[in-house]
């Protein structure tokens, strides 16, 4: 299901708690509202939908990547990037890095291990620091 998108701060700023298999509906709504934004988006926070889970998603070259817990295991290259959000008007800077592993839980709840670079790295760290309540 589409959710609104959250704009409220306050409730951005709270940070999220840790997802379980419970929280499979959350992921499904995430997926479906970071898909009906593709155009403009290219990740989000369960937060974002009103929900404060530790759940990300991602928009890929060929699909969605839903991460359940995601935490930055390694990294390097830093930089400052210029970002903008869906919960916020206007562009914003944020310190970022160009590589990046992550572990995390898929869906079916299987622990993963990945690195990622360049603009999918940044975003998954834009999404990270939605679920620590840090806002851009």
């Amino acid at each position: 299901m589409i959710r609104p998108v959250v704009r409220d701060e306050m409730f951005l700023a709270v940070p999220s708690v840790k997802a379980t298999a419970e929280d499979l509906k959350t992921a499904a709504d995430l997926e479906d509202t970071l898909n009906a934004h593709r155009d403009h988006c290219a990740g989000m926070a369960a937060n974002m939908i009103g929900v404060r889970k530790n759940i990300i998603a991602v928009a890929l070259p060929v699909g969605t990547l839903v991460m359940f817990n995601p935490l930055i295991t390694r990294k390097s290259g830093r930089y400052t990037a210029y970002e903008g959000c869906l919960s916020l008007t206007g562009e914003r800077s944020a310190e970022r890095w160009q590589k990046i592993t992550v572990r995390y839980q898929t869906k079916a709840m299987k622990t993963m291990e990945t690195e990622f670079s360049g603009f999918i790295a940044q975003t998954i760290q834009h999404e990270i620091d939605h679920c620590r309540g840090i806002i851009i």
